[in-house]
């Protein structure tokens, strides 16, 4: 919501801060403040001046213009634009004048002609083409004749006016109009509130005898019209213009732009149809029919559904209420009777009409959020007043509506102790009560017991809760006191909290970095890595980017490092603790269900397999019967550098790297990556450990080389090893893998360091013979290997 303080000035006469000071003051009490500008932020030197001659330059579309800016002499300026007329008071960028874009204005000359300046049009000062009721082939800007030749340019078109931009939440929606910001300020600084003011005269023709108003539908608490004749459709003058710049709103003519300009006072979203294209003296607000259109304001025709709200006249929708009016009844140069509507449309319902529609509109806004119900009239009767005014037009006598609807003023209780209690304050009856008697609430006191009136302005307030918040805002939130929690409980990690942490600290020993990926990512990389699982969607995701719940965290991993690859950060080692979501059953309570993951990926030239291997080895350090197994099934992985890791039968993780094709589709150097399931983890580690009695005799080492098939694994040499059941041999180490067409075809040659630790005594020669006669006779035996 842009705030001007100039116009927020008039409603709060005494208001007395700066509007740097306001901001930072509504920040503090509940409405943050984004920023505070002006639109003459940069521009200098520009003045009123009136073109008093001109001459044409033969042959081109240029003018000699002779400009008097208040000065003892006139200025010289060659002007392009169509619209130079002697008389016409214009904005005049002086010599060293700074202008849009920080263009500064230098003396110069065309076609031989000396030019001391500039003509300029607004958009020649940056204002925006959103806001700018001019196009550029318009010309320049005139003013009105009442302008002051050589004031300030930029104050006439009130750019100096600070702007204050407010983030409103969903639950402010009072704050989405001048009024409301006016009674917020007012209740900070404890000021009173200026209501404005506009006479309303009817003429003796009844409204009621030309319009009649139908409502069918229950999502439509009232519906209100006013109609105005003898409507002369001209452009506004310019401080409504001005005004409406500075809020944001394109100014479009005279009879739009007081509807624009009374929802940004009240809140209170207005529309104007022409009433001559209506065909019919009935306006029926029902449900739309499914199959009927309407052709909207920005020129789209939309197929309407029975969700949406819709305004009817002689058959045909005319506008969708709430969100836009339709283009036959729009107001043009050649209207002369207007119906002016006002209403209370279900918020709901225009919620899901503009979003069905991607169709957001400055009412729509204020209807999702929410409107005083009990300025709904007034507002009319304020535009009405202002229309006739501006336009010459006659307000017919009365209002057309469907009801006499009154809102009922809400009643909150809360007492003095609970309100202290809340806030850890000792603030006494007198202070309460006059808090609650600056922000406008009717207040009756018993006891110590609060008993308020809600003024209809603040339809957020409806608990005790409420209240507290109320006294805590406008007290200030800087003056609570500040207190520790009191607790007879003490604070501890829970054991997986526990186990968690150590994870965290064994992957970061290891040289990783942790990550938070998103848990969002597309359908297709959601399944990369496991394929044939179930998904679950969003209904209706912010991208298609972020669409579905990721089963896997490496898709997040990879573009991680294909992002930081990008920007020539090659070396890459991270990880990720983090929940994938699978889901569940159709006879399952719950469709999704979360799993806790761990995922690691490295990309690094000193990087393989077996570094990958290690961190995962690490991880798993002290759980019993843990073995790799070669994986050929995941198309994402390598299909010979990648294994399945279980714990006795249960698999827990996969480690490999990552395959050529995928990580070419992510734009990314070789990498190795894991996914462990940490829950499995959490679940089988050691339930104890047993301390084992440091070695008193020495440790012996052997290495042994053999020759086996090319198709044989590590895990099955491990195991074959294991199984020569020799109780001193603690530790089978691979240290070389040997394959050369030297070697017999199909064959390769692997290399192993055996550690022989006994408890009691140091190990003979004839020992340690033994055993390793008892290691090859079963590798001999079991896989046909050939001891080199």
């Amino acid at each position: 919501m842009l705030v001007s303080y100039n116009w927020l000035k008039e409603l709060v006469p005494d208001l007395a801060v700066s509007a740097v000071e306001l901001g930072e003051k509504m920040s503090l009490s509940g409405i943050e403040c984004e920023e505070v500008y002006t639109r003459a932020d940069g521009l200098s030197k520009l003045v009123v001046g009136e073109i008093v001659s001109f001459e044409d330059v033969p042959e081109t579309h240029l003018h000699v213009c002779q400009v008097s800016v208040g000065a003892a002499e006139n200025l010289q300026i060659v002007c392009g634009a169509p619209n130079v007329a002697e008389g016409a008071k214009v904005i005049v960028a002086l010599v060293g004048a700074r202008i849009g874009g920080g263009t500064k204005i230098k003396k110069g000359k065309m076609r031989g002609f000396e030019s001391q300046g500039m003509l300029c049009a607004l958009d020649e000062l940056g204002v925006d083409t959103k806001i700018n009721p001019m196009k550029h082939d318009d010309g320049i800007y005139i003013f009105e004749p009442s302008a002051e030749v050589g004031a300030d340019a930029l104050e006439m078109l009130e750019m100096t006016d600070a702007v204050i931009d407010l983030d409103v939440l969903a639950n402010r929606g009072d704050a989405l109009s001048m009024r409301g910001v006016a009674h917020e300020v007012a209740a900070i600084y404890d000021l009173d509130v200026k209501s404005p003011l506009s006479a309303l005269t009817e003429t003796a023709k009844k409204a009621a005898d030309i319009v009649k108003v139908s409502v069918t539908t229950d999502k439509v608490a009232t519906y209100k019209i006013r109609m105005l004749d003898g409507v002369h459709i001209a452009p506004s003058p310019s401080w409504l213009q001005n005004r409406l710049m500075n809020m944001g709103v394109k100014p479009i003519n005279n009879v739009v732009d007081v509807t624009n300009y009374v929802m940004l006072l009240f809140g209170q979203p207005l529309h104007a149809f022409d009433f001559a294209q209506f065909g019919a003296d009935t306006i029926t607000v029902r449900e739309a029919k499914v199959g009927e259109m309407i052709e909207t304001l920005d020129h789209e025709r939309r197929a309407l559904s029975v969700d949406d709200i819709v305004i009817v006249s002689n058959g045909r929708p005319v506008g969708l209420a709430g969100v836009m009016g339709g283009v036959e009844s729009e107001i043009t140069d050649a209207t002369v009777t207007v119906a002016l509507e006002a209403a209370l449309f279900d918020s709901a319902s225009i919620r899901k009409t503009s979003q069905r529609f991607s169709l957001r509109s400055e009412a729509s806004a204020r209807f999702e959020k929410g409107i005083n119900e009990a300025t709904v009239k007034a507002a009319l009767d304020f535009a009405a007043a202002l229309i006739a005014q501006l336009s010459g037009g006659a307000v017919l006598s009365g209002v057309v509506e469907s009801n006499d609807y009154q809102p009922k003023l809400p009643q909150v209780s809360i007492s003095l102790s609970r309100i202290n209690e809340a806030l850890g304050t000792t603030l006494a009856l007198l202070e309460v009560e006059e808090i609650f008697g600056r922000l406008g609430f009717g207040v009756s006191v018993d006891g110590e017991a609060f008993s308020c009136e809600i003024p209809a302005r603040r339809w957020d307030i409806h608990i005790e809760a409420d209240l507290v918040e109320e006294i805590a805002r406008i007290y200030g939130y800087d003056k609570l006191p500040t207190t520790l929690p009191a607790s007879r409980n003490v604070g501890e990690l829970t054991p997986f909290q526990k186990f968690r942490r150590s994870l965290r600290t064994k992957l970061e020993r290891a040289g990783l970095s942790e990550i938070i990926g998103y848990s969002l990512t597309t359908q297709e990389k959601a399944t990369e890595f496991t394929p044939g699982f179930e998904t679950v969607a969003l209904l209706m995701p912010m991208s298609e980017d972020r669409s579905t719940l990721r089963v896997n965290m490496l898709p997040g991993l990879l573009e991680v490092i294909a992002y930081n690859q990008a920007r020539k950060n090659s070396d890459i080692a991270i990880y990720e603790l983090g929940n994938v979501f699978v889901a569940a059953d159709s006879a399952s309570a719950c469709p999704i269900y979360e799993e806790k993951n761990i995922a690691f990926a490295i990309a690094s030239k000193n990087a393989d397999y077996f570094t990958a291997k290690g961190i995962v080895e690490r991880l798993l350090a002290g759980y019993e019967n843990v073995r790799f197994e070669a994986n050929a099934d995941n198309p994402a992985f390598h299909p010979g550098r990648t294994a399945k890791v279980f714990i006795g039968d249960v698999p827990v993780a996969a480690v490999g790297q990552i395959h050529p094709l995928i990580a070419k589709k992510y734009d990314i150097s070789e990498t190795y990556a894991a996914t462990l399931d940490m829950q499995a983890l959490f679940e089988l580690q050691p339930a104890q450990t047993i301390f084992t009695e440091i070695p008193k005799v020495q440790a012996v080492s052997r290495d042994i080389a053999l020759l086996v098939d090319a198709e044989t694994t590590h895990a099955a040499i491990v195991a074959t090893i294991r199984a020569a059941n020799v109780k001193t041999l603690t530790k089978v180490e691979l240290f070389d893998i040997y394959q050369d067409e030297n070697l017999p075809e199909g064959k390769k040659s692997m290399a192993y360091n055996l550690i022989f630790q006994p408890k009691e005594a140091t190990m003979t020669e004839d020992e340690i013979l033994s055993a390793l006669t008892k290691i090859t006779r079963q590798l001999t035996e079991k896989l046909h290997a050939e001891i080199r």
